[in-house]
This record gives structure tokens, sequence and C-alpha cells, in this order.
């Protein structure tokens, strides 16, 4: 199994949530976060408003699936997060070691 780690802009999550849809996964977790990569100091527009910052509002999206899922997860949030322009985010893939679903006990990949 793998955790694929997002980092987008905010106004994509639609996209992405589209997108991974489509490939089948069952779900995710999206949490608001803030930080700078290359677009330190530079203008950023954020629901309609202009400002400079050195922390910018972006989404972190986690989402486990089965290891030969990943690599086309990876490419489905890459395609509907890219805008083109700088601050787009990263993308993260780590191996995950063990899954449980607390309700049933049930492991692994039948816990996803």
């Amino acid at each position: 199994m793998k955790l694929v780690i997002a980092i987008i802009k905010p106004f994509k999550l639609d996209d992405v949530r589209e997108a991974l849809t489509e490939l089948g996964v069952a779900g995710m977790t999206v949490t608001e976060v803030k930080g700078f990569g290359r677009q330190k100091g530079q203008t950023e527009i954020y629901r309609g408003a202009e400002y400079s910052t050195n922390m910018v509002p972006k989404l972190k999206i986690e989402v486990v699936c089965a290891s030969d899922l990943a690599g086309r997860v990876v490419e489905a949030v890459q395609a509907a997060a890219n805008t083109g322009a700088i601050g787009d985010g990263k993308i993260f893939v780590l191996d995950v070691g063990q899954a449980v679903r607390i309700r049933t006990g049930e492991t692994d990949q039948t816990a996803l």
C-alpha cells in the first residue's frame, strides 16, 4: 500500500476529487495548511484578493491506496491540480506498513 500526499492550491480541490473518484479511490483526507516554497515573497491571488506573503494557504490531500494504483493516483492529481503557475504544489509517495479499519478490525487492502 502507498500513502500519496499532495499539497495543492485550494481552488483545485474539486478537480482533484473528481479525478480521484474516476479512478475508484474510496476516500481521502483533506487538511488546510499554510507554507511556502519557491513562490516565497511573491504576490499570490487567493479568493480574488491579491497579496504578498511568505505563508501561502494550501490544501494537503492524503490518500492511501493499493501499490499498483499509486502511479495512476499521482498522475491524476498532477493533471487535475496543474495550473502551470508557480506554487501548484508537490506530491509525495510513501510506503504504508499496515492499515486497520477500527470498526471491523479489517486489515491492509480490505481496510481501505
